[in-house]
């Protein structure tokens, strides 16, 4: 290490155990995360620098008619890093690849997150999937469908299944009215 790479932090001696947001280029968020579990193991880092995460959360969407549940990242272009801010471990996580810096005014002096930041987003991770779907549907309303072989086709909600997230639909086909079972995430309100 260089002593221009060289940072000193004020308090080294005293450092607490908080979590940082780092910037990586988009799309390696994963190696980044990786890369970085390797440097903490292969350098005996694991007393500064504890966990490495990329926040993702799961959602819920259709494709081909059926529902699938998929991870979506939170922050692309971000990793959460839990350490004690010190020379030495800056210059781990600094030093990277594919990571740009940490976030903060100042790279050299990285902003900390709050615990509130912190926690609403590791609940947000860890929210498992309800068994009852939220349908905001109600039968009689009047719906547009957005997906699947009736696409386009406007129908009114003729029942509500919440333990299967399904909506039954009135669709108005050669001049009468035909039941369409649909995904709840297939329609939209009109």
């Amino acid at each position: 290490m260089s002593k221009a790479d060289q940072v000193q932090f004020q308090g080294e001696k005293t450092a607490t155990r908080q979590w940082y947001a780092v910037h990586t280029y988009s799309g390696y968020e994963e190696a980044v995360a990786r890369y970085l579990k390797q440097r903490v193991e292969m350098l005996g880092m694991e007393d500064k620098i504890f966990k490495v995460i990329v926040p993702k959360e799961k959602k819920v969407k259709v494709k081909g008619g059926r529902r699938q549940t998929i991870e979506e990242k939170v922050y692309p272009g971000y990793v959460l890093i839990e350490m004690l801010l010190t020379g030495d471990s800056w210059y781990v996580v600094r030093n990277t690849p594919r990571v740009t810096g940490f976030v903060g005014a100042d790279s050299t002096k990285p902003t900390p997150l709050s615990k509130e930041e912190v926690d609403s987003l590791l609940s947000r991770m860890s929210g498992e999937e309800e068994s009852k779907f939220k349908v905001d549907l109600d039968i009689g309303d009047l719906v547009k469908i957005i997906d699947g072989p009736f696409k386009d086709y406007d129908g009114k909600i003729a029942e509500v299944d919440e333990e299967r997230g399904h909506v039954k639909v009135m669709v108005p086909i050669f001049g009468r009215d035909t039941a369409v079972e649909l995904d709840s995430l297939q329609v939209k309100k009109i």
